[in-house]
């Protein structure tokens, strides 16, 4: 099979590689579409290994067509899929629990964009957090895949939505995503401009742990995904416990294959119909050929996309 791998001195490039071995009920899937996150970034940059027995090849989702018939899959089925890694390949075996059907209305680019962000965002909201109607919400990043994805989860359950972002362009592009208030941090400190709030997603990290102790309410919770400000933070205890704040962390990537099922089971009963029938949307920022991939790595590096970026083998 062919694949984008990582060169000697850093550089991707594409080649022949072995398939990897599987268990024969895992089905096999021919990738028509893969995403970028920016755990490709860092695992490119040596900074996030595949856990254990993964593939050492980038790309945690990918939509395409199920090979040939395996259990409850037919082949030509179109079907989108959570990695532990391997999606920037041109075909992927997987557990048969992170496989999805790609409803007819959604292309292979838009399904390619839902697992990652859409399963973060959902168990950082309500399998973490347990988000409730009412409640006020503040994303960090809200322009980003997993940012776009929480926005749209979070207005579909009836919640008040609050991004921060780096541009009033992202701004707006928030708020036609339902957020009901953008802050752009470049404008001046986030804080002051925030209301207070009862669920945190924070994949900033760093000095912004003071700023959401600030902002939160009592028995507020606060998730966070990344550290991309930064892996330290000023603690400040007296709010922590005057408010009874809950602080958690949380990665998606190395959680057990028996997680990871039962995670896109409780998503697709409670957000499945609204992905098939448009209420809420993939968020396609650009789609990149395989030969591309450096610029668009370029572009999640320079922090310049809306939504997702993505590869297409068409």
């Amino acid at each position: 099979m062919k694949a984008i791998t990582i060169g000697p001195t850093g550089q991707l490039v594409t080649k022949e590689v072995p398939p990897l071995a599987a268990p024969d009920h895992w089905p096999l899937i021919r990738v028509k579409a893969s995403g970028i996150n920016r755990a490709d970034l860092l695992q490119r940059a040596g900074q996030y290994p595949p856990p254990p027995g993964a593939s050492d090849i980038l790309g945690l989702e990918v939509a395409g067509e199920i090979a040939f018939d395996c259990g409850p899959w037919r082949r030509g089925q179109r079907v989108m899929a959570l990695l532990d890694g391997g999606g920037y390949a041109s075909e992927v075996r997987v557990p048969p629990g992170q496989v999805m059907a790609l409803a007819d209305t959604l292309s292979f680019e838009q399904g390619a964009a839902i697992p990652e962000a859409f399963l973060t965002a959902y168990q950082a909201l309500f399998a973490l957090a347990g988000l409730r109607a009412g409640e006020t919400v503040l994303i960090h990043a809200g322009a980003s895949g997993v940012g776009s994805a929480a926005i749209q989860l979070a207005h579909h359950a009836d919640a008040t939505v609050v991004v921060t972002c780096s541009s009033e362009a992202k701004a707006e592009y928030c708020r036609q995503l339902g957020a009901h208030q953008a802050i752009n941090y470049c404008s001046g400190p986030w804080p002051q401009a925030c209301p207070g709030v009862d669920v945190v997603v924070d994949v900033v990290g760093g000095d912004y742990l003071k700023g959401n102790l600030k902002v939160m309410n009592r028995d507020a919770r606060l998730v966070s995904l990344s550290m991309l400000g930064g892996r330290y933070g000023e603690l400040d205890f007296a709010p922590l416990l005057s408010k009874r704040i809950t602080l958690m962390g949380s990665t998606l990537r190395n959680r057990s294959e028996a997680y990871k099922a039962n995670l896109i089971s409780d998503f697709e009963a409670e957000f499945g119909a609204a992905l098939a029938e448009g209420e809420l949307r993939a968020t396609v920022d650009s789609v990149y050929p395989w030969s591309q991939v450096e610029t668009a790595h370029q572009r999640m590096t320079a922090n310049q996309n809306c939504g997702k970026l993505l590869l297409s083998r068409e």
